[in-house]
């Protein structure tokens, strides 16, 4: 019989390659998966999920957009975007509205309820992230967005 060597713990977040040793692109998911279970957490209450609030920002931001496009926009998958469209429009937050000038297509939008509980649930998302950038100097938050949206765009982010 021969005795197996107890694998040693797992580590933790920021530690190893969990931690200033990982890969980036292991970081940056590891960071986002982190940002969504806050913001999870702190939406709660409101009965409302990270990626609804992502759905409703992006309506309100561009309002007559198709499904398709505000699924992109929210990075989800045509098909999560129909289940939430659905949990939205029977929780009352979004409404299907006829197109202004074509009548036979609709579009989503907010209903007054939804845009106060977006004004509400972007309070809490935005004291997140006022929580989360404490010690970055608002210098460094500039360059970090600046590349934060030039590796989304498949832009080469060395170069200027």
């Amino acid at each position: 019989m021969s005795k197996t060597a107890t694998p040693p713990p797992l580590p933790e977040p920021g530690e190893g390659k969990r931690g200033e040793d990982g890969h980036f692109g292991y970081l940056l998911r590891q960071a986002a998966n982190a940002h969504r279970t806050r913001v999870d957490q702190a939406l709660g209450d409101l009965q409302i999920t990270h990626p609804q609030f992502s759905v409703m920002t992006m309506l309100d931001a561009y309002p007559g957009h198709s499904n398709a496009d505000l699924a992109r926009l929210a990075l989800l998958t045509p098909q999560t975007m129909s289940v939430i469209v659905a949990n939205l429009l029977k929780s009352g937050i979004v409404e299907r509205r006829a197109h202004e000038v074509h009548g036979r297509i609709q579009h989503l939008a907010l209903t007054d309820h939804g845009g106060q509980l977006l004004i509400e649930a972007k309070k809490r998302v935005y004291a997140l992230e006022d929580v989360m950038l404490a010690d970055v100097p608002p210098e460094a938050r500039a360059t970090i967005k600046s590349w934060l949206t030039k590796v989304a765009k498949g832009s080469d982010p060395a170069s200027g």
